[in-house]
């Protein structure tokens, strides 16, 4: 079985915050619709039209399930979409059903959320700059700790007996990739037992421990126990951790910079204008997941 090997720690102590943001941000952009500019008549309801503009809208809106099918078979699912409401929009207007309180409210949310989203896109999406994104990225790397990794191959067997026998052939002067590709029962034996680099953290504790201590260039002394068996370690390398690259996280730290906009945005309109939660069990509750929410 072979111990999984893992990308730069750096990468993973950015990931909490860098998730949050794409998860609030995804959560909101879902309006974020750019519409065709020829803006084309594709059918008609009793008379009236349905654009391309139509379409893009009803495929905003649809599930997940559609957002991986091909563009013909989304855009067929959301003409689908359009045609139906318009066909029951009319006899919904025929009863009256517009006059209704409940509609009116209804409505009322609705053209608020889109000026939300509208605000949105002027404000925080179309707002951003790419020397903004990199100048956050730059933050975040330069407030990670330094961090050592190891480059290490390794010999797995199932006893003790077998691998103190390994040992031996290495003190022998055994070359350590070639008894690994030999003797080893990890996957890793075609490459001679190499696990790459690799941070603290991201090993079973045992092994681990034995890896850091080793120095560059030498190998167990004595059988490293885990569930997985009797390991004997070697350290071919010793490194500081590379930080991710900007081009392996630009989208979730420009999605981060987006957050940080959205929430300045919301402090703002909070200290210019007056919230007032009557209800006491849903005042406390929103105000605890507000404090989560700025804690991620």
């Amino acid at each position: 079985m072979q111990i999984p090997v893992p990308n730069p720690k750096g990468f993973y102590m950015l990931r909490h915050k860098l998730l949050a943001a794409t998860a609030l941000i995804a959560a909101i952009s879902f309006s974020s619709t750019v519409f065709a500019q020829d803006d084309a008549v594709v059918a008609k309801v009793d008379g009236v039209e349905i654009h391309k503009s139509d379409l893009e809208m009803a495929a905003s809106s649809l599930g997940p399930q559609y957002q991986q099918l091909p563009d013909e078979q989304k855009q067929a699912a959301a003409l689908s979409q359009v045609i139906d409401v318009k066909l029951l929009a009319k006899n919904a207007t025929a009863e009256g059903l517009q006059n209704t309180d409940d509609f009116k409210k209804r409505l009322a949310f609705l053209q608020e959320r889109e000026l939300h989203n509208a605000y949105l896109r002027k404000s925080v999406f179309d707002a951003v700059k790419d020397e903004e994104v990199k100048a956050r990225y730059e933050k975040e790397i330069a407030s990670l700790p330094k961090e050592e990794e190891v480059h290490a191959r390794h010999i797995l067997v199932k006893t003790e007996e077998e691998a103190k026998d390994i040992i031996k052939q290495l003190d022998e002067g055994k070359d350590f990739i070639e008894l690994a590709k030999a003797k080893s029962e990890d996957s890793s034996k075609s490459d001679g037992g190499d696990l790459g680099y690799f941070t603290k953290g991201r090993m079973v504790p045992e092994f681990e421990e034995s890896a850091f201590t080793l120095e560059k260039g030498a190998y167990t002394k004595t059988p490293v126990k885990s569930q997985f068996g009797f390991h004997v370690i070697k350290v071919e390398d010793k490194r500081e951790a590379a930080p991710p690259a900007f081009e392996q996280v630009e989208p979730q730290v420009r999605q981060l910079v987006m957050q940080e906009k959205y929430s300045a945005l919301l402090e703002k309109a909070k200290a210019e204008q007056k919230v007032e939660i009557t209800d006491e069990a849903l005042k406390k509750a929103y105000e605890d997941a507000t404090k989560e929410q700025q804690q991620q």
